[in-house]
């Protein structure tokens, strides 16, 4: 039996509890202890004078992007310090001073290290040089970057078929990598690219795409200061694009109104204290949410249905409520949205949705007279089997007011990683477009693949049926991101090779292949030169605008190499030049790839100088009222129906969730400051009135399993903390919850995991 037969690897370290503490749920977000938390954290990963060094340039016009989320920036010159907590913490861990190297590596082993916490094995520090985890070892060990090249091209030249590789894009990527990523997949003869947005937004495009045309947001940040009404549904600002709270204060400021959607009251829609000015400083700051409607999981079909049922019964009677010049315009579908409506008593839907009726009336009254709506939303609505659903809901209130194509208004995905939608925009898909497969075929001479590739979920279930033999992952922590734990980590570690582009070390490190190798790149802050000459990257923001990144910190290690360098290795080292594509010139000149990118993307002409300052905005067709590529040039209504749940006694819908101390699957620290949370991550909150029912104490012990398809599924040893939900529910953090959320279930049409309304049980742990 080999090392690797005997790897015996745990997919999320030793189960313990860390000192739980508690005190009341914050009141507002933000203010100077945002600011004092932000600064100890920075001081403590980076020093100070690194700290002052990166953050002072972090989002600045000759700057560098924030690694964090994809929040957009001001078009005009944006202040000192434009960035929020979350963000100073994103950067600290980039460029922490911490390092792991060969005697990092050489004193733990994977089984070691893979018993840690996903928060202690972040914090062990950035990744300094290549390094191989062979089949008949349980250290990696360090290996040349040309070697390690050679080894990926042998495996992949190995292979019986292109599709039995899998190439996994996280949003971190710039445009430059992730054009040159996805040209690279296609000259090799694959469309199995699956990227994050298949984990988050993918149910957001989806939508978008059927009813507007165009799978992006429509609204600009400048919209939120002239917006009558913006409705936040499924999201929670205040951790997870804290900036965000500023356009909604500015909202707030210029007579808005704000109607939040959640079934959690988040103290960043309570009451926002600006740090930028004296008012968020020693003031009270600014309330936020003015109509909060706590819905049950996964019930805003129900709710949103319900609000446009009243207000079509005002428009009845009133005749200037819905927009009925836009419908009849730019619209397709209403007549049949009308009578689908009918089908439902707005007793069934207050029932469904669990709203109290005063508080729908409240918000329906202020929809029937604006009409300059935006509505932003985040995994809320799309981690369900219905997320598509939920999306085209939110369209259809937008179309029957007429809020788009207008100042104030628009749809609104707030999307989470810094570039992933720049990734898709540059290429990164498992569809095929045949207008992009020529486009490339002109540009560079050959012909992509014509199959449909794999996203997230089908190449997981690839690997693990031994049809997917190869992972390459560019950015990223998969197994953590990625439903189903356990299968997941199966999945990878039945691959005959793991390849992972990473600046710091992840659990998917762990969860390796026979062999796998870790490539180590230069992070969004850090110096890139070649020549003497500083580089710089482009980025999209989500609200569609792109413009030039640049790092100017020292890198963590000489031997680093960027993302399009490592591509570029890569695919030199497979076609050994035997390609149309000179790879090796394309991966040391960034010019030279946006010139290529401008060549397949016309909307990317003259990048090289529109990209500087502030940027530019890519076509928005939803912008213009132009619906030309839908059916008769028509937006279209859609008729959405009621998510159902067979709940048995017991059963629970639990959702995912983030602290306010991580982003995304990276753990900043063991701190939920704005819910009262202090040194715990295994909690699990729920309603006080359930906790009676069931006969549970705070601080009790539990284990929650779901049951999907015949298959237990167990996340164990979570503290029950009482929380403000509705009955019925449950939310705790992920990645530890990822474990419950099953492989076979994920959205209709986007194939998005159902991360946020898990069937679930819950058992007591006797001590």
């Amino acid at each position: 039996m080999t090392a690797f037969q005997k790897r015996n690897i745990a997919i999320q370290g030793d189960i313990k509890f860390t000192g739980i503490r508690l005190q009341a749920p914050a009141q507002y977000a933000a203010g100077p202890k945002a600011v004092k938390v932000a600064l100890q954290h920075a001081f403590k990963e980076m020093g100070v004078v690194k700290s002052f060094e990166g953050l002072n340039q972090m989002n600045q016009k000759e700057g560098f992007d924030c690694p964090g989320c994809a929040w957009p920036d001001p078009d005009t010159p944006s202040k000192l310090g434009e960035y929020c907590e979350n963000g100073a913490k994103a950067l600290a861990e980039e460029a922490t001073d911490k390092r792991v190297g060969v005697d990092f590596f050489s004193k733990y082993s994977v089984e070691d290290i893979s018993r840690w916490s996903d928060y202690q094995i972040g914090k062990s520090g950035r990744l300094t040089q290549p390094m191989i985890l062979l089949p008949d070892s349980v250290h990696y060990i360090p290996i040349a970057w040309e070697e390690a090249y050679q080894t990926i091209a042998k495996q992949l030249h190995e292979l019986k078929d292109p599709d039995e590789a899998v190439f996994y894009t996280s949003g971190r990527s710039s445009n430059e990598a992730a054009f040159l990523y996805g040209l690279f997949i296609r000259a090799f003869g694959t469309n199995n690219m699956p990227d994050c947005s298949n984990m988050c937004h993918e149910s957001s495009g989806v939508a978008l795409k059927e009813t507007l045309g165009i799978g992006k947001g429509s609204v600009l940040l400048d919209d939120f200061g002239k917006a009558e009404v913006v409705m936040v549904i499924g999201q929670n600002p205040g951790t997870n694009h804290p900036r965000m709270l500023s356009a909604l204060q500015e909202c707030k400021e210029n007579g808005g109104t704000i109607i939040s959607v959640n079934p959690l009251e988040e103290a960043g829609l309570i009451r926002f204290k600006n740090p930028q000015e004296i008012k968020g400083i020693i003031g009270t700051g600014v309330a936020l949410t003015d109509i909060h409607l706590q819905v049950r999981i996964n019930q805003d079909v129900a709710l949103l249905k319900l609000m446009i049922k009243k207000l079509a019964m005002l428009d009845e009677v009133q005749g200037n409520v819905f927009d009925h010049e836009f419908i009849q315009t730019y619209t397709e579908g209403y007549t049949a949205l009308l009578k689908d409506i009918e089908k439902y008593t707005e007793e069934e839907l207050q029932v469904s949705c669990g709203v109290p009726m005063n508080d729908v009336e409240a918000a329906v009254q202020v929809l029937a007279s604006r009409q300059k709506i935006i509505i932003c939303w985040a995994m809320g609505l799309t981690q369900h089997k219905n997320g598509v659903e939920n999306i085209k809901e939110c369209v259809n209130l937008l179309l029957l007011k007429g809020s788009l194509g207008k100042p104030g208004s628009g749809t609104c995905p707030v999307r989470g990683h810094s570039n992933v939608q720049g990734d898709r925009t540059v290429g990164i898909m498992h569809h095929v477009s045949p207008v992009l497969n020529a486009a490339i075929e002109k540009t560079f001479g050959f012909s992509p693949p014509d199959k449909e590739g794999l996203d997230t979920v089908h190449s997981i279930q690839a690997m693990h049926k031994g049809k997917a033999k190869v992972f390459v992952g560019l950015g990223g922590n998969f197994v953590s991101a990625a439903s189903d734990t356990q299968y997941t980590a199966d999945a990878l570690q039945k691959c005959e090779l793991t390849v992972h582009i990473s600046t710091k070390l992840n659990r998917t490190h762990l969860t390796a292949g026979k062999t796998s190798i870790i490539l180590p790149t230069l992070g969004r802050s850090e110096l890139d030169v070649k020549d003497g000459k500083p580089r710089f990257f482009t980025v999209e923001n989500s609200m569609g605008k792109v413009h030039q990144s640049k790092g100017l910190l020292t890198p963590a290690s000489q031997t680093l190499r960027s993302e399009p360098s490592i591509v570029g290795g890569i695919a030199n080292a497979y076609f050994q030049k035997e390609h149309s594509i000179p790879w090796k010139s394309l991966s040391e000149d960034y010019v030279l790839i946006r010139e290529k990118i401008a060549a397949v993307y016309n909307e990317f002409k003259d990048v090289e100088t529109k990209s500087k300052g502030s940027g530019f905005y890519l076509p928005n067709t939803v912008r213009n009222l132009d619906f030309s590529q839908l059916p008769n040039g028509k937006a279209q209504f859609s008729c959405c129906s009621l998510p159902k749940y067979q709940m048995k006694e017991g059963e629970f819908i639990l959702m995912t969730i983030r602290s306010h101390d991580q982003f995304n699957t990276t753990i900043y620290g063991l701190n939920d400051r704005y819910r009262g949370v202090y040194n715990e991550r295994r909690i699990v909150f729920m309603n006080p009135k359930d906790m009676e029912k069931y006969g549970y104490e705070k601080l009790d012990v539990v284990n929650m399993m779901s049951r999907y398809d015949g298959v237990e599924r167990k996340a164990a040893q979570f503290l029950i903390l009482p929380y403000t939900i509705p009955e019925g529910n449950l939310a705790s953090y992920f990645p530890e919850t990822n474990v419950l959320v099953p492989i076979t279930q994920y959205a209709d049409q986007s194939n998005t995991p159902i991360s946020k309304s898990i069937r679930v049980t819950i058992e007591r742990v006797v001590s």
